[in-house]
């Protein structure tokens, strides 16, 4: 039996990884890295907890508070180490961290199948680190999929005639449908469920006061589970919560109460690329508070909605009534199956 070796490393990525390594088990001896790149239990092992993924067989002790380079620095020094011991058949790496590029990275210059989850996101912000990520990962896959029609596009827009691609839907949709069924009502309606972390929104203490303003006027609670890197940045501005009555700050949620928030609020707010995809599988509108986005999908007939130099505009935002919903924009939920298996005849 060949071995595989899946590089983990943040939230999104322990989400995406549990229903293909499920898959991978059938085809393969799957080991797993987790990297640690994100530190906080909340952030990491809740979501092993959750999805009953099996323990990561290499932990690493990275930590979310290095340089960027320095971090994927040592990842890729710390995955180099596991690949000359386990002497992987492929790796698989997800989405656009730093540890995805670390894995990259490795794969290439050992000469190791790249298999690519999540291939072909394009936001053409390449100020974003994680759109050099995933651009990185994409130039570098041998196996490259894709969880939209979109994604396969704009790979096929950079080089027409790349082997490799595969259309398989989108693997948080699979996740999404192995935890939903145990969703349960976590605050009293009405609310709105808010989460930020991104640094344009977190590291300008103005722009973070005003969205902070502009939540705490909504005619509904806000409910905002705060990232370590906000929570962070909010003592270093001397922000106090007490002032802002109408947002519930609450610690990391994982990823059971993360959707059980979503699938009961009026509207979902944020800058995560998941979560805008997790909003649209349960319907419910989101804004997003950014310039961009990768999954542009969301943004039809109204369902998500960009707003990024004028948040004060967020309370007529809200308002706006959604058009049609388009199902299955993001598959059926048998992505993570398709992808073991097309590995295991690829590789």
């Amino acid at each position: 039996m060949k071995t595989i070796l899946s590089i983990v490393g943040a939230r999104p990525q322990f989400i995406k990884h549990a229903p293909v390594q499920l898959q991978l088990q059938q085809y393969f001896n799957a080991y797993t890295i987790h990297t640690g790149q994100h530190y906080d239990a909340n952030m990491s092992q809740v979501f092993i907890n959750e999805l009953n993924i099996p323990a990561p067989d290499f932990m690493f002790d990275i930590g979310g508070s290095k340089p960027q380079g320095e971090q994927t620095g040592i990842i890729m020094t710390k995955i180099e180490e596991v690949c000359t011991k386990v002497k992987p058949d492929a790796i698989v790496i997800y989405g656009d961290t730093n540890s995805t590029l670390a894995g990259a990275l490795i794969a290439v210059k050992m000469h190791i199948p790249l298999v690519h989850i999540e291939a072909g996101l394009r936001s053409y912000n390449r100020k974003m680190p994680e759109e050099v990520n995933r651009i990185v990962a994409d130039e570098f896959a041998d196996l490259l999929f894709c969880p939209t029609q979109l994604a396969v596009d704009n790979i096929r827009k950079e080089k027409p005639d790349r082997k490799g691609v595969f259309l398989c839907g989108d693997v948080m949709c699979d996740a999404l449908q192995l935890i939903i069924d145990k969703t349960t009502l976590l605050f009293d309606l009405p609310y709105y469920f808010v989460t930020l972390h991104r640094p344009y929104n977190t590291d300008d203490q103005s722009r973070m006061n005003r969205i902070l303003h502009t939540l705490n006027k909504l005619d509904k609670k806000v409910i905002f589970p705060v990232h370590p890197r906000t929570i962070s940045r909010l003592k270093t501005y001397a922000i106090l919560p007490e002032n802002f009555p109408n947002i519930h700050f609450v610690d990391p949620v994982g990823y059971l109460e993360s959707i059980s928030y979503q699938k009961f609020a009026a509207c979902v707010l944020t800058d995560s690329g998941g979560i805008q995809k997790e909003a649209y599988m349960l319907k419910k509108k989101c804004i997003t508070l950014r310039s961009e986005t990768e999954w542009s999908e969301t943004l039809q007939n109204g369902w998500n909605t960009l707003v990024f130099e004028d948040i004060e505009s967020i309370p007529e935002v809200i308002n706006n009534p959604c058009g049609t919903y388009i199902p299955n924009v993001y598959g059926e939920g048998t992505a993570a199956e398709y992808i073991a298996e097309t590995i295991f005849k690829n590789i």
